[in-house]
């Protein structure tokens, strides 16, 4: 004999409680099989949607702040994995070393990792040393002009495609390049508009130029074979698009004017 409907609902439900904690504790094992959310950061003083920076205390950033927010809703504690740039954040990523993080895409990472939403678009450029006779992309691309990016990042690959006769030198920190336009052994430095105006206004005399050599996407990702954790980030950033989180993390890393682009 059929069992009632009400006992038949009653223990769909207590299935699907039962359910409940085995698919959080996979998703956790997934994302978080060390029990931490491992947040994968790059350093650098001048912040953004992408760089992250040192404070006495830890760290600060969007993507610190959207670690802490994502670990909550895991309910894991974080901590963050700090490296000098978004390419060594790649080369780690089959190590085993950190969960998630966020940082621009390309081709090439696409092999090494599973990407979210994106949720920056910044233009690529140059900023060129005090001095310089340098005005566009044409004067820049010249033999003997002296170009530096950050090692193994999105930019970098974008730069040395981008110029045909200059010489693109990778550097390890965004603070090495910094001294090195500074001093004026390098003729000009390849990055975001953002970060480089920024740095214009500590450098007297460096000019950021008008054109933009490449599209920037930057976008939460995990490594690869962490479908379950893939779906997790790409809804917590989804969500936190739509919530305010993610606004709530610009602002208070002094981004207050700065857009959330997802295209």
């Amino acid at each position: 004999m059929p069992a009632p409907l009400g006992s038949a609902i009653a223990g769909l439900a207590l299935a699907a409680m039962l359910a409940m904690p085995a698919l959080a504790d996979g998703l956790k094992g997934d994302i978080a099989p060390t029990g931490r959310l491992r947040v994968a950061i790059a350093i650098s003083p001048a912040g953004g949607a992408f760089w992250s920076t040192r404070t006495g205390t830890g760290y600060a950033g969007v993507p610190v702040d959207l670690g802490k927010a994502m670990a909550a809703q895991l309910g894991v504690p974080v901590e963050y994995v700090a490296h000098q740039n978004s390419g060594q954040i790649t080369d780690a990523a089959g190590k085993g070393t950190w969960d998630v993080t966020w940082l621009p895409k390309d081709p090439e990472r696409e092999t090494k990792m599973l990407f979210g939403p994106i949720y920056e678009v910044a233009d690529a450029t140059y900023i060129v040393k005090s001095g310089s006779a340098v005005t566009d992309f044409a004067t820049l691309d010249q033999p003997g002009i002296k170009v530096a990016a950050v090692n193994a990042t999105t930019t970098m690959r974008g730069a040395i495609a981008h110029l045909k006769h200059a010489k693109v030198t990778g550097y390890q920190t965004y603070d090495e390049i910094f001294g090195l336009l500074k001093s004026g052994e390098i003729d000009a430095f390849a990055l975001s508009r953002d970060q480089l105006n920024k740095m214009a206004l500590k450098i007297p005399g460096t000019k950021v130029l008008d054109e933009t050599f490449k599209k920037t996407v930057t976008a939460v990702a995990v490594p690869l074979g962490h479908k379950e954790a893939l779906a997790f980030v790409a809804k917590f950033m989804t969500d936190a698009t739509t919530n305010g989180t993610l606004r709530k993390a610009y602002d208070d890393n002094g981004l207050k004017d700065s857009p959330i682009r997802t295209e």
